[in-house]
């Protein structure tokens, strides 16, 4: 982004990266929202998971997710997978939902994939399935193909970029995808079925719903509350520009990996503002990020 935003701001000033260690998740949040000058010279480039974090109401959040300034996200498409391993042998639905013990790998507790992994096991009827923590991302690929896994939940992009063989020669099983945003087609696998289709009551639609708005931020840019207006409109419109400029496209390709999907100011604060946030859900929510068995159904 730093490049793209010198060229549009006016003046072209100069923009210097600070680095923060966890700088992109609530101490960041917390930085920028309580001890940053709010004179609109300092931009935080945060992860997605200050929102949830603030929304879930978590230990250590002194931020308040409804008076940050929102400049947008170069990206919000974060399509989700689960898929098994082919020697296990379920490549129906309703082998998957028959198999007991099903091990699901993940980084550690309360991390996007174990989440994900847990969402997904609850709405497609998982029979008794284990969740195992404690890998790194590419451990849990190995891991899997090892067998001493069975299955993980994954972004589609990184599942298809880095191991690509899996799909397109039938290493893995792939099972359901959830869709974020809702209605996006994966071009390779949106043909799965979406995890909404498994929700049976409209707390269960919120629920999904929650999660998918947490996945739906992208990695937003903001400004702490108070920042001046004049500074304020200067920013969007660069963030604005940023994402029109030809150029941008192959420029974060190149740096990411993946193609961008933008979400500009307005954009950006109509998905945060538009999360639930009603108690049931979250605490159903709840029961899906920690360590204890999945709620009943």
């Amino acid at each position: 982004m730093m490049p793209f935003l010198k060229k549009h701001i006016p003046g072209n000033p100069t923009v210097v990266i600070q680095y923060m260690d966890g700088g992109g998740g609530r101490k960041g949040a917390n930085h920028i929202f309580n001890s940053v000058a709010p004179d609109g010279l300092t931009i935080g480039a945060a992860s997605g998971a200050i929102i949830g974090l603030g929304v879930m109401g978590e230990t250590g959040v002194s931020y308040d997710i409804n008076k940050f300034i929102y400049l947008g996200t170069p990206e919000n498409e974060n399509h989700y997978v689960i898929y098994t391993r082919k020697e296990l042998g379920v490549d129906t639905l309703k082998k998957l939902s028959s198999k007991p013990g099903i091990r699901i790998g993940a980084q550690t507790v309360g991390h996007v994939s174990y989440v994900a992994g847990r969402l997904f096991a609850y709405f497609l009827n998982f029979k008794d399935p284990k969740f195992i923590a404690g890998y790194s991302s590419r451990e849990v690929d190995v891991a899997l193909v090892n067998g001493e896994l069975d299955a993980r939940a994954n972004l589609a992009t990184s599942v298809l970029r880095r191991n690509p063989d899996w799909y397109d020669k039938g290493l893995m099983n792939f099972h359901a995808i959830m869709e974020v945003p809702r209605g996006d087609k994966h071009p390779k696998l949106g043909h799965l079925p979406e995890i909404t289709t498994f929700a049976k009551t409209e707390t269960e639609k919120k629920l999904i719903s929650v999660w998918r708005a947490f996945r739906g931020v992208g990695s937003p840019y903001i400004l702490p509350p108070g920042a001046p207006k004049d500074k304020v409109a200067i920013l969007e419109e660069a963030m604005r520009k940023t994402f029109k400029d030809p150029e941008f496209p192959a420029y974060y390709r190149k740096i990411v990996a993946t193609d961008p999907s933008p979400l500009g100011p307005a954009e950006l604060r109509k998905v945060v503002a538009g999360i639930p946030r009603d108690p049931e859900t979250l605490d159903m929510l709840k029961q899906f990020s920690g360590p204890g068995p999945l709620p009943p159904r």
